[in-house]
């Protein structure tokens, strides 16, 4: 996803109303201290981390990315923002992206089914959550077909650019289903973290992460 035209394709898609959607769930499920740290693993042009900024001014909020286009983009829109307190921006992979940070808050949106290990997440999200520690990660749900999956990206994204619509088709050919991802959260040990299906088409992780 971070070939120049597909970032800026993605960076240009309307994504309010989903990435609004993620950033109020998150609020609503958990009782947040008034100051504290949060990262958005997979951050991609930056969009819901400048919504986490905005409602919680008083929180460092830090969003890591693999791909520097993504990151390059990110910095633009952060930068038109006039946030009093600005994202702070990293490039980085998982896992080992932060040696020695811990963060009071983790989330990720649609970054799982893009890495080559997914063990490679919750590996990155055991070692840089502070205890206790909020979480919130949201991917694609893999359908089973590809007849299946056509038809969703023909349902949701018919009048997409082109680029987006291929990148939406084979992510959720590339995507875990919830049974996998629980598979993967026992395997990791992450304790404290229940999966819920929020739509036809996605997953949702969220909890506090016990020690």
């Amino acid at each position: 996803m971070d070939a120049p035209d597909q970032a800026r394709a993605y960076a240009e898609a309307d994504f309010s109303e989903p990435n609004q959607l993620f950033v109020d769930h998150f609020l609503a499920s958990f009782d947040l201290p008034g100051r504290g740290r949060l990262i958005d693993l997979g951050c991609g042009p930056g969009d819901i981390c400048i919504r986490f900024a905005s409602a919680l001014p008083d929180w460092e909020i830090t969003g890591l990315d693999a791909g520097p286009n993504m990151l390059e983009l990110a910095r633009e829109a952060v930068a038109s923002t006039g946030l009093a307190t600005p994202v702070k921006l990293v490039l980085a992979r998982l896992p080992g992206a932060a040696p020695g940070e811990t963060y009071d808050a983790i989330v990720s949106n649609s970054l799982l089914h893009h890495l080559p290990e997914p063990a490679s997440l919750w590996q990155s999200i055991a070692e840089l959550a502070a205890t206790p520690c909020f979480i919130q990660v949201m991917d694609l749900h893999r359908p089973a077909s590809r007849e299946q999956a056509q038809a969703i990206v023909d349902e949701h994204a018919a009048d997409a650019p082109e680029v987006l619509r291929q990148d939406f088709y084979n992510s959720l050919l590339a995507a875990y289903t919830g049974d996998e991802v629980r598979a993967q959260l026992a395997q990791a040990g992450l304790r404290g973290l229940e999966l819920t299906r929020p739509t036809d088409r996605h997953w949702l992780v969220s909890g506090q992460l016990q020690p």
